[in-house]
């Protein structure tokens, strides 16, 4: 992965996660799971606007906005049951929410993989936040291109 292509906010998470040591990760990723933003109002009671994210076995749903100025902001639902999922969701929300689309169609596709977490949680959650960045990018794509 190229630090050149990670905006400033996905490196400052990385960092934070790789300056702790493994079980400390994992309390920082249960932090990320209590600061998931709620939808706004205007998305809640449109559940068709979201889109399920196949690869996490819990429900996940994911939407992404691109506005008039070409910025994104990311909105997701997960499970309170699911802390590691919901930590992940978060930690993209918060790391993708305002910046350009081309900006977050350039976060190298393995950045969840960069977070110290690999030995900590199951390959299949990290093979969720893969698919969660992934839809991601394609839904910015999609609609950037529109």
């Amino acid at each position: 992965m190229t630090d050149s292509a990670l905006p400033d906010r996905l490196a400052e998470i990385r960092d934070e996660f790789l300056e702790l040591d493994e079980p400390e990760r994992l309390q920082l990723l249960l932090e990320f799971s209590r600061d998931l933003p709620a939808l706004p109002e205007r998305l809640a009671d449109h559940p068709e606007l979201q889109e399920r994210v196949l690869e996490c076995q819990s429900p996940v749903y994911i939407i992404l906005e691109v506005d008039g100025a070409d910025v994104v902001t990311m909105h997701a639902t997960a499970p309170a049951e699911a802390p590691t999922t919901r930590g992940f969701a978060s930690i993209l929300a918060q790391g993708i929410s305002g910046l350009t689309a081309d900006a977050v169609l350039a976060v190298p596709d393995d950045f969840p993989q960069t977070l110290g977490l690999t030995r900590a949680v199951s390959p299949l959650r990290l093979a969720g936040m893969t698919g969660m960045l992934r839809r991601a990018k394609r839904q910015v794509a999609a609609k950037h291109a529109a």
